[in-house]
């Protein structure tokens, strides 16, 4: 009997905010035949205790699902308000619409009022019949769990832990989801922050090019927290055309850690 699946991530999108190709660019990156240069916002899917988990919903949301094929989510959660991973949750209404429920989506308080700002017809008094209905369950640094909509209740070992981490001075979450720990736009993860990321067989970290950022990981910079964390693998995400093309970038990395890319599937 096939050993059951503890959790699996699909990467949705690997690209930093422009994407790769990025528009006017002839870089050898962004002219690259290597489909896995391809890079839409970044994103991830990960199914975990019969649940169905977005992070993120940047502006390439609708062209990430339909090409995974994923028609349903029990839950959105969010990193931070920057628009390359909130743009894209207009189109939530789909699900909406084929789910007849309005979708959870948690959230800091700060991102709740982003989201007001940005989606302000969505939260409107008298809404206009159509616009995306959007559950918002406000959280903090503390565990939670998530329940589906037909009264499934939380699983009390699915809970998710969010990690503090800092994108220059603006605080961000990442999110450990058993033994997956997904964290993007940082540069800095103080020292009690990595006591949440022990045991991680997964670990999904930030990195925008070779030389340092004001506000992401440095390649080196994310190698290291790489090893600090000592997971069975690592990938790296939120990749720039700076960063060069996959397969080299692939030959000079230690092993254990690898450049993530759009479709790539991971399981535990």
């Amino acid at each position: 009997m096939k050993e059951s699946i503890g959790a699996r991530i699909t990467f949705l999108g690997t690209g930093t905010s422009q994407g790769i190709p990025m528009i006017g660019c002839s870089c050898s990156v962004c002219r690259s035949s290597d489909p896995k240069d391809n890079r839409l916002r970044s994103s991830a899917f990960i199914e975990y205790k019969g649940f169905k988990i977005l992070i993120d919903a940047g502006p390439d949301f609708r062209q990430q699902l339909l090409r995974a094929n994923i028609g349903d989510l029990d839950a959105i959660l969010l990193t931070h308000e920057h628009k390359d991973h909130t743009g894209g949750l207009d189109d939530v209404r789909a699900i909406n619409y084929f789910g007849s429920k309005a979708l959870p989506i948690y959230c800091e308080e700060r991102v709740l009022r982003s989201l007001e700002r940005e989606y302000s017809y969505a939260f409107a008094e008298n809404r206009y019949p159509g616009v995306p209905e959007f559950d918002i369950r406000v959280i903090d640094e503390s565990a939670f769990s998530i329940e589906k909509e037909n009264g499934h209740k939380p699983d009390p070992s699915a809970e998710i832990v969010p990690v503090r981490v800092w994108h220059y001075k603006l605080p961000v979450l990442g999110f450990r989801i058993g033994d997956i720990a997904y964290i993007t736009d940082a540069n800095r993860i103080e020292d009690k922050e990595y006591e949440k990321l022990k045991g991680v067989k997964i670990l999904v970290i930030n990195t925008v090019r070779h030389q340092r950022h004001i506000s992401h990981f440095s390649l080196s910079e994310a190698v290291e927290v790489a090893k600090k964390v000592g997971a069975r693998r690592t990938f790296l995400t939120h990749l720039s055309h700076q960063i060069g093309c996959h397969s080299d970038l692939s030959a000079e990395l230690p092993p254990g850690i690898e450049p993530a890319y759009d479709g790539l599937v991971a399981e535990i």
